[in-house]
C-alpha cells in the first residue's frame, strides 16, 4: 500500500470539530460526589508528571540498524517538508490533589493540530479520585479503590488519551506525541493505539525527554564501562543538530512490543532526546523518516527555548493544558462544598 502524507486536504467538518475543550462524561458528578465526602486536603494541588517506568533489563534485543555515529540534519529542508504535511502534537498537564481519604487527580488532555499557518486545540479534561479505603470507595460508583494509586492512574490516562486522539484525530497526518511507545503497564494501549493510527493513515512518533535508559550502552560492551547512561552516550557522541545512529528494541516473548528509535541533540550544552516509533510504522512511512527527523529539528528550532527544547507543536499542548487547568480554577474545585482543609492549607491556601 502506497502512503501519501503530503498536500492533503481535509474535510471542513472535520476541522469544526476541533478548537473547544470537552469534559469527560460525568465531570461535574465525579467532582460532586467526592465534595460530599468530607475529604481532608492536607496540602495545595501540585502539578506532576505521568510516570512511565524504562524498560528494564532482561530478554530483549537491541541492535543498530544503521552505523553508529552521528549524522547531520537540515532544518531548513524540515521546513519546506513542513508546508506539505499536517502535523499535530499531543501533551497533559496534571495535578494533584493530596488528602487523607486518598488523592484527587485532575488531567487536561491537548492536541493541537498545525493548520493553515495556525495551531488549533482540541483539549478534554478529566477527574478522578482514588482511595485504599472500602468504606469510602462504598459512596460513590466514581470513586476507584486501589492499592498501587500510579498503576491505577496510568491505566485511566492512557485510556482518556487514547480516546481524545482516536476521535479527534484528523486522516493523513503526523502525530508528535509527548511519552514513550514502550512503558509499563500502559504498553498495550500505546500499541492499540499505534494500530488504530495507522489504519487512519496517521504516522505516530513518540518522544522521550530526560530517561536514564541504559539499553544502547548495555548492549554495547566498548559503551557499558564508558557512559552512565544513553543519554550520557549520546551528549558524548552527538554534536549540535545531530541525530544518532537508528536501534531496534525487540522484546523476545512479545515481537509486538518493539521500537525502533534514535537520540538527539538540538544544542549543544542541552540534554538530547530519544525519538521512537513502532517498527510497523517505520515500514509503511519509510520513505518520509528523512524528511522527518529534518521536520522535528526544525520544530525544535521553531520553539526556541534552550532550557526547555521540545517541538513546537507539543509545547503548544503542553501550555494550552497547563491554561485550561488554570482557568478550571482547581483551587475551588474541591474547596467548596463539604470540603474540610487542615490548618496549613487554611491558613497559606487562601
Amino acid at each position: 500500500m502506497n502512503r501519501v502524507i503530503t498536500n492533503i486536504q481535509f474535510e471542513s467538518e472535520n476541522l469544526q470539530r476541533l478548537n473547544e475543550v470537552v469534559l469527560q462524561d460525568n465531570f461535574q458528578t465525579r467532582v460532586s460526589e467526592v465534595r460530599k465526602t468530607n475529604i481532608t486536603i492536607t496540602q495545595k494541588p501540585t502539578s506532576f508528571e505521568v510516570n512511565f517506568p524504562n524498560i528494564s533489563a532482561g530478554d530483549h534485543l537491541i541492535e543498530p540498524i544503521e552505523e553508529i555515529g552521528g549524522r547531520e540534519l537540515d532544518p531548513a529542508a524540515g521546513e519546506e517538508f513542513s508546508k506539505k504535511v499536517a502535523f499535530a502534537g499531543y501533551d497533559e498537564s496534571k495535578y494533584r490533589f493530596l488528602a487523607l481519604e486518598g488523592e484527587a487527580h485532575i488531567t487536561s488532555h491537548t492536541l493541537t493540530y498545525h493548520l493553515h499557518n495556525s495551531f488549533i486545540p482540541i483539549s478534554k479534561i478529566t477527574f478522578y479520585f482514588y482511595t485504599k479505603s472500602q468504606n469510602i470507595e462504598r459512596n460513590s460508583k466514581y470513586i476507584k479503590l486501589t492499592e498501587d494509586v500510579t498503576s491505577e492512574s496510568n491505566f485511566d490516562y492512557v485510556i482518556d488519551r487514547n480516546q481524545l486522539i482516536e476521535e479527534y484525530s484528523l486522516e493523513n497526518s503526523i502525530l508528535f506525541i509527548d511519552g514513550p511507545i514502550i512503558g509499563g503497564n500502559i504498553t498495550s494501549y500505546t500499541l492499540q493505539l499505534v494500530e488504530s493510527l495507522h489504519s487512519k493513515n496517521i504516522l505516530p512518533i513518540f518522544f522521550v525527554k530526560n530517561s536514564d535508559s541504559d539499553l544502547v550502552i548495555n548492549s554495547n560492551p566498548l559503551f557499558k564501562n564508558e557512559y552512565n547512561s544513553d543519554l550520557h552516550w549520546a551528549y558524548s557522541l552527538l554534536k549540535k543538530g545531530q541525530r544518532s545512529s537508528l536501534f531496534k528494541y525487540s522484546d523476545s516473548y512479545n515481537k509486538n512490543n518493539s521500537k525502533i528509535f534514535y537520540y538527539f541533540k538540538p544544542f549543544s550544552y542541552t540534554t538530547p532526546q530519544r525519538i521512537e516509533f513502532h517498527p510497523e510504522t517505520y515500514v509503511l512511512y519509510k520513505e518520509y523518516f528523512p524528511k522527518i527527523f529534518d521536520l522535528i529539528y526544525y520544530l525544535l528550532l521553531v520553539h526556541g527555548d534552550k532550557s526547555n527544547p521540545q517541538i513546537r507543536p507539543i509545547a503548544v499542548s503542553e501550555k494550552y493544558s497547563r491554561e485550561i487547568i488554570r482557568m478550571v480554577n482547581i483551587d475551588l474545585l474541591l474547596k467548596n462544598s463539604s470540603l474540610i482543609q487542615t490548618m496549613d492549607q487554611s491558613r497559606f491556601g487562601g
